[in-house]
């Protein structure tokens, strides 16, 4: 299978992970004169996606969802109503109707991944979306104690240090077309999102991280602003860049881009209410691990730290710019 790129030179960039971060970025980087390709966590098995994974035995649509809605290009009401959560109803209380949508969908095609490419057609979306796998998977954590927690939603929960995360099945197979769209891309791009359960379920799918340790492209890892209670308490960057390192045995990025901007004293305040710290930014460990680093402000405030989409982006586009000037 070859996919279509529409006759354009753009650069190809394959973005992976899953979660609020992903989609945030998304937001900036399909203003930006690239050909996306999101690859997207199937391990979500809380709220309403663990439900529908569940009952109707499908892929997760929850990451699948919020990636579609960040790349449509459709009216800011149409975004909200693909976001909108019911309140009341017997059994539908919780679901986000964009979960119900492409759980139609998938019923209506006979296939998830179809359901997705003709979804992101009506939507209008700037790029490609597609499921690390073609079925769900189960995360399981091993934590520091010896113990196994199963299941991505009661892994931050446990409260306890995460020694690694696996799969099941171990041996999943991945998307053809996510296979050939690494293998195609000039950049690929890791985070920002949750380490153990966003961003690693995608790592462990085997023949995925096969193909981006043997890419020739540009390997960004996004470090995530501030640490996630009962999954990364404590860590630095070199901390996670670390953990992706022991899990995959392999180095995988060129460049790191984190953010150094400070955050101010009542919005730390406010985290560490919740059990967050402000990610330590240990640049000379990280600069000894081997990896170029991009340092900046990078957050804005509103209700919650977000990456500032638009200069997030910006950086990964020169990046990008500058390794396909050097190959040519």
């Amino acid at each position: 299978m070859t996919f279509d790129y529409g006759g354009n030179d753009r650069p190809r960039i394959v973005v992976i992970g899953g979660g609020t971060g992903l989609s945030v970025m998304l937001r900036g980087l399909k203003e930006k004169p690239l050909d996306i390709t999101a690859i997207v966590t199937v391990a979500d098995d809380g709220g309403s996606s663990g439900i529908l994974r569940s009952e109707l035995e499908m892929v997760p649509p929850g990451d699948i969802r919020n990636v579609l809605t960040a790349l449509a290009d459709v009216e800011p009401l149409l975004g909200k109503m693909l976001e909108y959560r019911f309140q009341k109803g017997q059994g539908l209380a919780g679901h986000s109707l964009g979960n119900l949508i492409l759980a139609a969908m998938c019923d209506i095609t006979g296939d998830f991944v179809t359901g997705v490419r003709e979804l992101s057609r009506v939507f209008a979306v700037r790029g490609r979306v597609l499921p690390a796998a073609n079925h769900a998977i189960v995360l399981k954590a091993e934590m520091a104690d010896g113990s196994i927690v199963v299941g991505e939603s009661k892994i931050p929960k446990a409260g306890k240090v995460i020694k690694r995360v696996f799969i099941e099945p171990a041996d999943v197979l991945p998307l053809p077309e996510a296979i050939e769209a690494l293998e195609q891309a000039d950049a690929i791009v890791i985070g920002p999102g949750s380490l153990y359960t966003s961003i690693l379920p995608n790592l462990l799918v085997p023949e995925i991280a096969r193909t981006i340790v043997g890419s020739k492209a540009l390997k960004i890892f996004i470090c995530n602003v501030m640490t996630q209670p009962g999954e990364t308490d404590g860590y630095s960057v070199s901390d996670h860049i670390k953990a992706l390192h022991d899990h995959v045995e392999q180095d995988l990025f060129d460049y790191v881009i984190v953010n150094n901007g400070e955050i101010p004293p009542q919005v730390q305040s406010r985290y560490a209410e919740k059990g967050a710290k402000v990610v330590h930014l240990d640049l000379d460990k990280v600069s000894q691990q081997g990896y170029k680093i991009i340092a900046d402000h990078l957050v804005l405030f509103r209700t919650y730290l977000r990456h500032d989409a638009e200069k997030l982006s910006q950086h990964i586009y020169q990046l990008v710019e500058s390794w396909m000037h050097k190959k040519r």
